[in-house]
């Protein structure tokens, strides 16, 4: 069984309107699928899911849907402690989490901090996450140190993005039908297997993401070679 999934979570809004209901039910309803996901992730013996819940390009959209954001991201790893202690579930975030607001840092913070020692799974979620910002922060986080004779490896670049102590990811699933990564772990993606659904977050249970695994399983990961 593979690792380590992440999963662009798309759809919320259009999930909400084909059901004439408001972008902020979207995302409600796509809030409750994260625990599902999880949940069926763990039990097939999945140790890490990597969800893409705000992007620093999403800072762009109307000021009311980003606080209702904000709030929902609080709420939810508030409500969700009990469920990941009961469900050996560790909460790690990445991402620029020093700009979110006071109330989110102290949220995900306490949530991190009380999961800390659970085991059977981490929930690592990507909040004001950007590929291209986890490059740059690297990059001037490099520069910041002495100067040093002799050239960067990838395994030296790779100790200064967000989450190195994580493998990359064996499979990145994408829901809702768009054919791009939405500048989603760059690095990380290199050599991973690449699942679009059809289906909307909010629609995307556990028997998709069987389907999922059965047509990553199919596949040859040949890294290059033959």
């Amino acid at each position: 069984m593979l690792q380590h999934i992440a999963i662009i979570m798309d759809g919320n809004g259009r999930w909400a309107q084909a059901r004439g209901l408001s972008r902020s039910q979207g995302h409600e309803a796509g809030s409750r699928q994260i625990s599902v996901i999880a949940k069926a992730a763990a039990e097939l013996g999945v140790k890490i899911l990597t969800l893409y819940a705000f992007s620093t390009e999403n800072w762009k959209r109307p000021a009311a849907e980003v606080n209702f954001l904000m709030g929902l991201i609080s709420r939810y790893s508030d409500e969700r402690l009990s469920e990941m202690q009961e469900n050996g579930v560790r909460l790690r975030c990445m991402g620029r989490i020093d700009q979110l607001p006071a109330l989110v840092r102290r949220s995900v913070h306490k949530t991190m901090q009380a999961t800390a020692g659970n085991s059977r799974l981490i929930l690592n979620i990507a909040l004001n996450y950007g590929g291209r910002a986890e490059i740059v922060d690297a990059v001037n986080a490099i520069l910041q140190e002495p100067r040093r004779a002799g050239r960067i490896s990838e395994a030296d670049f790779q100790r200064y993005l967000y989450a190195p102590e994580l493998p990359d990811p064996e499979l990145l699933i994408r829901t809702g039908g768009e054919l791009r990564i939405s500048n989603f772990l760059l690095w990380q993606l290199s050599y991973s297997e690449i699942y679009v659904s059809d289906k909307c977050w909010p629609d995307f249970g556990k028997e998709e993401l069987l389907a999922a695994l059965a047509e990553y399983e199919s596949r040859s990961r040949r890294y290059g070679g033959l």
